[in-house]
């Protein structure tokens, strides 16, 4: 049995009910799916899905104002976590980001997310700042965290 076929591509219309279902299984204030039919028509909204042997596994969201990068939704469903998706996710979002010449990425995540902050960190984001109170359901602070993308990008 040979490795499995992974792709990275843009998130189309059809995607969305499947992305909806892993959102609202992820996470407790998950996004709607108007939102993700915005992000698709969006011109500055870069939404990517990953497939593992053509079944959807992952995607990821990354808005663009100016020469900044905004990564505002990354996930992974639950029967293809701690396999090196999110790194591949991520280490996609970093190509793009240098291809279109921005100064950085910035993101928010939960303090409590601890699996999340360090693969961040080993991509090299920093903490930024914290905003207290950010996100519902439950109620925690937000961990700000920027990546200067001029620089190296891990495999």
């Amino acid at each position: 049995m040979g490795d499995p076929e992974i792709i990275i591509r843009e998130m189309t219309e059809e995607d969305i009910p499947e992305v909806v279902k892993y959102e609202q299984e992820l996470f407790t204030d998950s996004w709607p799916e108007a939102v993700f039919l915005e992000d698709i028509a969006s011109l500055y909204s870069y939404p990517h899905v990953l497939h593992v042997d053509s079944e959807l596994a992952g995607y990821v969201v990354l808005w663009v104002a100016a020469d900044e990068g905004h990564l505002t939704n990354i996930a992974v469903a639950k029967k293809y976590q701690r396999k090196s998706i999110a790194k591949k996710l991520l280490s996609f979002i970093l190509r793009l980001a240098n291809e279109m010449k921005l100064a950085q990425i910035n993101l928010e995540v939960r303090p409590t997310n601890t699996p999340a902050i360090s693969l961040y960190e080993k991509f090299g984001f920093e903490k930024l700042a914290v905003h207290k109170n950010y996100y519902s359901n439950p109620l925690e602070d937000c961990l700000v965290m920027r990546k200067d993308t001029t620089g190296h990008i891990p495999a």
